[in-house]
């Protein structure tokens, strides 16, 4: 074990003599700014750079990606893991097929498009037309399609956008008899997608803010656009007066039911309205406290209704359509072990899909609730399906870290699946090795994690390993094909990629989201860490030769962790992070995270508890030596603002913490990641492998 110490230590102060240089970052004007919480100043020197409208700002992202962009560009190596991205990429992908009036519409993409085109056929067995190019739609590619709806009598589709990465959408009609884009244009719409009722349809939005990448989103509300008007006619079918943080969505059934859900940032109310009614008005069948009840559709004169409430693992509850009371409400599907990730109605019968594990379980259920049969899956991993009511015909896809998304057709009526599609990947999924294995946190739970890496890998304790994390907002993260998060370059080299499912997250329901938040914040860090020591304990790798990812929640992650134990890791890439845990909730929807995080004026206590880990207040400035860490942004993310990384990576370049990088990498016309042409993600994960694996000494030819 001593001897595997000695090599591991040697070969890193190798790496570092060979990848040490010197960096001259650019002066950030310091300012006298203090804010006081509790009676606690707390300084905030960079809040200059909040502004992400001044040319003081503006400049010193110009300086700071000048740096970046020289230091990146001239990495030894990064020629050839740009070709095995590009090469991993480049391959046909198709989505799971979906039906509107008997045909067949599906998206894909012949291998480097920067977006997917929807393709309709009047069979399966039919010739293609294309209906949407998304990529016509911008020169360079930043104008992404993000939802498609369709009218319904299958005449009109309305599509959703998003430029530069926004959150903010516009919408827009296609009629799909003659092809001709109509004169319809929604604007100002957020977190949306667009619900047909009659000759018009629902869509969420704000009002027009003044500053529509900063300001705060208040007073979100649903309208309804009837085609052929403007939309300064279109009339607010529900919207709160008076508590301005809320979320409101439409959904309509049937052409009978319109829902409206509520949300408070978590879990969500529901209203319900049947337009059957002499009176048609909203009945609220489930409140806005915290717990979720998302409709699933109507049968059986039910209206089925997927809830976690009494239920942390979910189960299906449903509703009588004749009385829709909140009294009429019965257990349908009751909880299970298993998390209930999703149920659709199918045929007179329901899919649903368990998540055991963190991986996709997907079954048949009867009209009385009961399973009849699971559907076939090749290995563990996630499960998308696409079905209607009336329909027999159901479409899943799979996907898995060495398992491109195929797509397969289930026949209800004969129990059969048989394969649609298959991508053909200049990979070979038989020389990887992919193993789910747990591990125990500091207080002792058990939590389950990835590793993939190629067969006959050395366990010698000196192995680079990449470990990448979320942790939070109830998100699992199942097992996925990304030749992006995926470092097939550094496995092809003999690395090792460990993939976590950390507290926070949705992978065993409610109470492990809970466990990793507010207050128990920390359990998520302490997971994190117990991950890379685990890969220590058993020999896979050692103290410096471990990288660490992740993103927005994640990015928190990873520049907390890296505060809390800078010892550990060899390298560090936090993406558009969460990192100060302070003034967070003011800026966009940012206020919305608060039931995970917490705020810093609720109590004198959660004000203490953020601070302690807060990313940009937890620096050390002692000369306690980092690792060296890539920051990544984008300059129109209105999401997680770059306010966030501009200031964390300001106050890394200014403390003692070293000698090794420290630089902040901010994509221009991007947001926070959604949306992002291909060629735009190609180049960011071909800068972030490089930097990773010339910081853990990984030498890598590309070889076809």
């Amino acid at each position: 074990m001593m001897k595997n110490f000695i090599m591991c230590t040697t070969l890193i102060a190798g790496a570092s003599m060979a990848q040490a240089r010197t960096i001259d970052y650019p002066d950030a004007r310091r300012v006298d700014t203090v804010d006081t919480y509790f009676g606690t100043e707390v300084p905030d020197p960079y809040r200059w750079l909040e502004d992400d409208n001044s040319e003081e700002t503006a400049q010193w992202v110009k300086q700071q990606n000048k740096i970046s962009h020289d230091y990146l560009s001239h990495l030894p190596g990064r020629a050839d893991v740009k070709k095995r991205i590009t090469e991993l990429a480049n391959y046909e992908k198709m989505g799971t097929p979906f039906k509107v009036k008997g045909k067949y519409y599906f998206f894909k993409n012949n291998g480097l498009q920067n977006q997917s085109v929807l393709y309709v056929k009047d069979t399966m067995d039919g010739e293609p037309r294309v209906v949407l190019d998304p990529n016509t739609l911008s020169e360079d590619g930043t104008v992404a399609l993000q939802q498609t709806n369709f009218s319904d009598d299958g005449r009109y589709m309305a599509y959703v956008i998003t430029r530069n990465g926004s959150d903010w959408n516009e919408i827009y009609v296609i009629d799909l008899t003659t092809g001709t884009l109509l004169d319809d244009h929604i604007v100002w719409a957020k977190f949306t997608d667009a619900q047909w009722l009659g000759d018009g349809f629902f869509y969420s939005c704000y009002d027009a803010p003044e500053n529509a990448k900063s300001q705060k989103n208040e007073f979100h509300k649903v309208c309804y656009h009837k085609l052929g008007t403007p939309q300064e006619q279109d009339y607010v079918e529900y919207r709160s007066m008076t508590e301005p943080l809320l979320f409101y969505q439409a959904a309509v059934i049937d052409e009978r039911f319109v829902c409206i859900l509520e949300t408070g940032g978590e879990g969500n109310g529901l209203l319900v309205k049947d337009l059957k009614d002499v009176n048609p008005h909203y009945v609220r069948l489930a409140a806005t406290d915290g717990l979720y009840n998302e409709p699933i559709g109507v049968d059986h004169g039910k209206l089925y209704v997927k809830s976690n409430a009494g239920a942390p693992c979910w189960k299906v509850v449903s509703y009588d359509i004749d009385n829709l009371r909140p009294e009429s409400r019965k257990d349908f599907i009751a909880e299970r072990e298993w998390v209930l990730a999703d149920a659709q109605l199918a045929g007179g019968k329901f899919i649903v899909t368990y998540d055991r594990d963190a991986s996709s379980h997907p079954y048949v259920v009867d009209a009385q609730g009961k399973i009849e049969k699971a559907l076939p899956l090749p290995t563990f991993g996630s499960v998308g399906i696409s079905c209607k009511k009336k329909d027999s015909e159901v479409f899943y896809s799979f996907t898995s870290f060495v398992y491109p998304t195929a797509v397969y057709r289930y026949d209800l009526a004969t129990g059969e699946s048989s394969n649609v599609f298959s991508p053909a990947v200049p990979i070979k999924r038989d020389d990887y090795v992919t193993e789910q294995v747990f591990f125990a946190s500091k207080d002792g739970t058990q939590v389950p994690m990835f590793l993939i890496y190629k067969k006959g890998l050395k366990r010698d304790g000196k192995r680079p390993a990449l470990v990448y994390g979320y942790g939070g907002f109830n998100a699992s993260m199942n097992p996925a094909y990304s030749y992006t998060r995926t470092p097939f370059a550094m496995l092809d080299a003999g690395g090792v990629y460990a993939y976590t499912n950390l507290r926070g997250g949705g992978e065993y329901g409610e109470k492990w989201h809970e466990a990793g938040t507010k207050m128990q914040k920390q359990n998520v860090f302490d997971d994190f860490i117990a991950a890379a020591e685990w890969l220590i304990k058993e020999n896979f790798t050692c103290k410096g030769k471990i990288a660490i990812n992740g993103a927005s929640n994640g990015g928190l992650l990873v520049g907390a962790v890296v505060n809390q134990r800078p010892d550990l890791y060899g390298a560090a890439v936090p993406q558009v992070g969460v990192m100060d845990m302070l003034r967070y909730h003011g800026f966009t929807i940012g206020w919305n995270w608060a039931h995970d995080y917490g705020r810093s004026d609720d109590s004198k206590e959660m004000f203490e508890y953020l601070k302690a880990y807060s990313p940009l207040h937890t620096i050390k400035n002692d000369g306690t030596k980092y690792p060296p860490i890539l920051v990544t942004s984008g300059d129109h993310d209105d999401r997680v603002v770059p306010a966030h990384s501009f200031k964390y990576t300001a106050q890394l370049q200014a403390s003692n913490t070293g000698d090794a990088v420290k630089i902040i990498r901010v994509d221009t016309n991007a947001g926070h990641g959604h949306g992002k042409p291909m060629s735009k993600v190609i180049e960011e994960y071909t800068d972030i492998q490089t930097f990773i694996m010339h910081n853990l000494g990984v030498k890598y030819k590309y070889r076809k």
